[in-house]
């Protein structure tokens, strides 16, 4: 095979073979979707009650790969539901007045705006202005009349204004970020969250079709939280407790625990060998961390240190060691052990726990984590307890049962972190950390008056300053000041975002929180520190419910019209074009594929979804691309009807046709890209394919179609363009 015929079959099948390695997750993810519903609805109906148990062991992880990976469906196509909601900027307004500052004139201008916003759907804000200055300056009023801007001098009403555009965005700002975690926590399965206008919020939420109890999830109010972190021996000893009664319902074989015990063996089998390189991991992870929490950083650096030398451990850390040996797995074969380990450990084992010395270091034995057999052998020590991603989900199952609840101290929460501690390398499974706080909170977000991410003048690492209401204030530098060299854990909605050391009394209340790994990171905590104190409501201004049968009908009659311009336009070119026709109806099929494998990284990175019209963009592109194929071929008959030979004519054909294809494109392309500017939702939806698919038109017209022809012209096979037989040769 010489080089040229090499390189024409690269052309034809590397983007074929590309498509569908790109597509391949879209088909396998929407496969195991349906043996995922087959086995939950045998479960249901009691035909088989470990189904799901058997389809998680055996797909679970590549269904979630699969997933992670796919072209993600529209609300016309998979049914779910659609949420509008607003950001009550008037509210906004109104409390960032200064109360007693608000008079008719300025409740005049509010209403106003209002009617005028709702009617027009302008810019709230360049109404509110407009208004501002045509009712309240005539009498005398100006915008610092209402409004001030704490911390600058010489105030004016341009400073104010911005002040207030500020205040707007950020007030959406926390409203998308509190909306994420409430559709999160209610593991809605790719959602589309997004932004619309100057104060509205878009949701899109697949699958979904309880609008009650959504209705009600997202107008709860995001409650922010600081709570005393207590990750001591008590609440490691309630742990081993709850391992103790799981190991004795287990013996009565009750189908729960014996569930527990067939997830928790599948997926964390590995870690209950005390073999792995587990403390290795963490440590390192923590050192990355260490910004973050000193003594995890300080544990990390000496891992190793602690290693090479266990004489050095402090006597606490000789107890642990001496409290592992007590081995009751003694008689037991070294094969079986982590299986018996695992029985009787059933909650324990879903956890990487780790002591600390006094030092802050990790308590080890040949640099790897202690191994504890029950709540006596919990020596009086500081811990850190990590959880994996697929452990969680089980440990929250076991830990929301009552019979388990009652033996964990009441006082006492187990939150896991907002951000994952670790990742892994595969990208697979992610590792969190577990907080033990005290129920009760120290204080709670109503006091805080402002947060502003920053940067540490003399560090140059990304900080957050927080400011408190006088009663915030006091009640802060008493906490504060009573729990010095202790963690204080932020906590929104069960989540820890930030869990720091106070390192002395906080008074005026005004706090510096540390700890960020990047300034993202930075405006995310002000984002959630604010959240606790949201000053504009957001409220429901329209929803609707699209029915699954509805997204089942519109892929249906979808693909019944693709099907039908298919076919058609294929009939037309084979039986008008001959050979060179087939040709044609071959690259139609590349570029189909070559649009959806292109659209699905790009609606993935984009957060987007595939929706009915942009299906209507891929059969608009099916003909366009065949009008390409057919202003080459008329171009190729010319030349033959003038006496051109085949190979000169193709040749011709090709190079003269390709301005008027390149004009016509481009005009077309224009347009796709005016639409996806300057539209919102499904017209940006059809002219993402549009413009796709001129692109891919235009690689398949002149690349692939060229390289199939002179493969067959190379092979000896003759090329019919629909011309008479003598000019085929």
């Amino acid at each position: 095979m010489n080089s040229k015929k090499f390189w024409r079959y690269v052309t034809i099948l590397g983007p074929l073979l590309a498509a569908i390695i790109i597509l391949w997750p879209t088909y396998t993810a929407y496969d195991l979707e349906r043996e995922e519903q087959e086995a939950q609805n045998r479960a249901i109906n009691g035909k088989d009650s470990t189904a799901l148990a058997k389809f998680e062991n055996s797909h679970g992880e590549t269904y979630r790969t699969a997933k992670l990976n796919r072209i993600k469906l529209g609300l016309d196509l998979r049914g779910g539901m659609y949420v509008m909601m607003e950001v009550a900027v008037d509210t906004l307004l109104r409390e960032t007045a200064a109360r007693e500052t608000i008079d008719e004139i300025f409740d005049e201008v509010i209403k106003a705006t209002h009617n005028e916003a709702e009617a027009s759907g302008a810019d709230y804000l360049d109404v509110f202005f407009a208004n501002f200055d045509k009712i309240a300056r005539p009498k005398g009023k100006s915008l610092i009349s209402y409004f001030d801007v704490p911390g600058v001098q010489d105030v004016t009403d341009e400073k104010v204004k911005t002040k207030l555009r500020d205040d707007v965005d950020g007030a959406i700002d926390q409203a998308l970020e509190v909306i994420r975690q409430r559709i999160d926590k209610f593991g809605v399965s790719e959602p589309s969250i997004s932004k619309q206008g100057s104060r509205r919020i878009v949701l899109e939420l697949p699958g979904v079709n309880n609008e009650k109890e959504m209705r009600q999830l997202l107008s709860t109010t995001a409650r922010l939280e600081f709570k005393l972190v207590r990750n001591n021996a008590d609440i490691i000893k309630a742990l081993y407790r709850v391992d103790e009664y799981l190991a004795r319902s287990s013996k009565k074989t009750s189908p729960t625990v014996d569930t527990a015990i067939a997830i928790a063996d599948s997926t964390i089998k590995a870690d209950t060998t005390a073999k792995v390189d587990t403390a290795k991991t963490i440590a390192k992870a923590s050192a990355k961390k260490g910004k973050k929490d000193n003594k995890l950083a300080d544990a990390a650096k000496k891992v190793d240190s602690t290693k090479a030398d266990s004489n050095k451990v402090d006597s606490t850390a000789k107890t642990a060691s001496a409290a592992d040996s007590a081995d009751p797995y003694k008689n037991v074969k070294d094969a079986d052990k982590p299986k018996r380990y695992q029985q009787d450990h059933q909650l324990t084992t879903l956890l990487q726990i780790f002591p600390l010395d006094q030092e802050g270091r990790f308590i080890s034995k040949n640099g790897e984590p202690m191994l504890l057999y029950k709540e006596s052998q919990v020596p009086d020590l500081e811990y850190v307890i990590y959880v994996s991603s697929k452990g969680y989900a089980k440990f929250k199952e076991l830990m929301s049962r009552a019979d388990i609840a009652r033996i964990v101290p009441s006082d006492l929460q187990l939150l896991r972190s907002a951000k994952p501690f670790n990742v892994s390398k595969d990208g697979r499974d992610t590792t969190y950390a577990l907080w033990c706080v005290l129920a009760a909170p120290q204080l709670t977000g109503e006091y805080i008056t402002d947060a502003r991410a920053s940067s540490d003048p003399m560090s140059n690492q990304p900080v957050v300053m927080m400011e408190m209401d006088q009663e915030g204030s006091e009640k802060w530098a008493d906490i504060t000041g009573k729990n010095i060299k202790k963690k204080i854990a932020i906590v929104l909605d069960d989540q820890v975002y930030s869990a720091p050391v106070v390192q002395n009394k906080i008074a005026g209340g005004s706090s510096q929180i540390t700890g960020m790994d990047s300034p993202e990171e930075a405006r995310l905590l002000e984002i959630v520190l604010k959240a606790g104190a949201l000053k504009a409501p957001v409220k429901i201004v329209e929803e609707r419910l699209v029915g699954p049968s509805l997204g089942e009908d519109s892929i249906r009659r979808g693909l019944i019209a693709s099907g039908i311009a298919f076919f058609l336009v294929i009939l037309f070119m084979t039986m008008y074009y001959s050979t060179a026709g087939v040709v044609a109806n071959l690259a139609v099929m590349i570029n189909v594929l070559l649009i959806l494998s292109i659209m699905t990284p790009v609606v993935i990175a984009g957060g987007g979804t595939l929706t009915l019209p942009g299906i209507a963009g891929i059969i608009l592109t099916i003909g366009m691309a065949v009008d390409a194929n057919i202003l080459v071929f008329e171009r190729v008959r010319e030349e033959l009807s003038k006496g051109r030979t085949l190979r000169a004519s193709i040749d011709e054909g090709f190079r003269r046709a390709l301005n008027a294809i390149l004009d016509s494109n481009t005009t077309s392309f224009m347009t796709g890209m005016i639409l996806f500017l300057l539209g919102t939702g499904p017209v940006q939806g059809f002219a993402l394919t549009l413009m796709i698919g001129i692109l891919t038109t235009l690689f398949t017209a002149f690349v692939v179609s060229r390289a199939m022809i002179e493969l067959m012209m190379a092979s000896g096979k003759a090329v019919n363009f629909g011309q008479p037989a003598a000019s085929a040769q």
